[in-house]
């Protein structure tokens, strides 16, 4: 594969950066409450990125206490109905779909040239691995212009979820596209649902910047510089938290852009026909079907 040099450049500057320090720093800045300084950030990103803030709850600018606040901003339900039907998948987020397609060989295909390992995505746990191996897989980006809470994309019971600590490189397509194996290497949280459709994992993979990731049943992964790696196993708990969501209920949100994975079991679902990378998606549109119905 051959890279532009701006890529190599791009991967290259990161390597040396302290990932977990400076997302830590920013932590604290989207979160300064000065008034003159958080208003002057959040119509900076508005007007920078063209944000349509007609969709929002809430519309008033300067009515955010912080920019943290206006980055993760709820929208009006309105503005991403959710595919009804009871075969749909909906998307998770608003983003654009990096890649999509079968897990082939316990590999998922990450860019031109680069694959990775599920095993090293699931942190090594062979039991999931045997779940998802020869399953689909879908990348979806997040730029700093997209709604940062993420949805169900099916109703599902949580049986299962790993903090797998790691790096805090980029997942921009630049990055994605230079340095190999990026996805099992940055740190991400990994979140198991039992569904009608088999199990689905929703994978929120940090990056640079992303000062924190939340779910709406535990705590924000963003409150501390560093962490080991944690393991619950809901299913064999004796009194489990029974967290149940609804299709296109919220799950968890990012507090800077990044990349959310989903994987499916294998022969249960196809992803919708035309869907492909580099597509946009808005979060609650169908993205695929339960395959039995085809």
């Amino acid at each position: 594969m051959s890279l532009s040099l701006r890529d190599r450049l791009q991967a290259l500057i990161q390597h040396p950066l302290p990932h977990h320090l400076l997302s830590r720093l920013m932590y604290y800045i989207m979160r300064i409450e000065w008034r003159p300084f958080k208003n002057a950030m959040i119509r900076l990103i508005s007007n920078r990125f063209n944000i349509d803030i007609t969709l929002a709850q809430e519309q008033d600018l300067n009515a955010y206490p912080h920019f943290n606040s206006f980055f993760t901003r709820a929208l009006r339900p309105e503005a991403r109905p959710i595919a009804a039907g009871i075969n749909d998948i909906a998307s998770p987020v608003d983003g654009t779909v990096s890649q999509l397609g079968t897990i082939e060989n316990g590999r998922i295909f990450q860019a031109k040239g680069h694959d990775y390992s599920l095993m090293a995505l699931l942190g090594g746990q062979r039991s999931l691995h045997d779940l998802f191996a020869d399953g689909e897989f879908a990348t979806i980006y997040l730029s700093p212009r997209d709604y940062h809470r993420i949805h169900m994309p099916l109703t599902g019971t949580l049986k299962e979820m790993l903090y797998i600590p790691g790096r805090l490189f980029s997942v921009s397509p630049a990055t994605t596209r230079a340095i190999p194996g990026l996805f099992a290497r940055n740190e991400r949280l990994v979140t198991v649902f039992e569904t009608e459709f088999g199990p689905m994992a929703v994978i929120l993979v940090g990056a640079i910047f992303v000062a924190g990731i939340e779910t709406v049943w535990t705590e924000n992964f963003g409150n501390r510089t560093f962490r080991h790696f944690q393991h619950w196993d809901y299913s064999n708990t004796t009194t489990p938290p029974n967290i149940k969501l609804e299709k296109g209920a919220e799950m968890g949100r990012f507090n800077m852009g990044s990349t959310v994975i989903l994987l499916f079991a294998n022969r249960q679902m196809a992803w919708k026909t035309g869907l492909h990378s580099e597509q946009a998606v808005q979060m609650g549109e169908q993205i695929g079907e339960r395959l039995e119905n085809r």
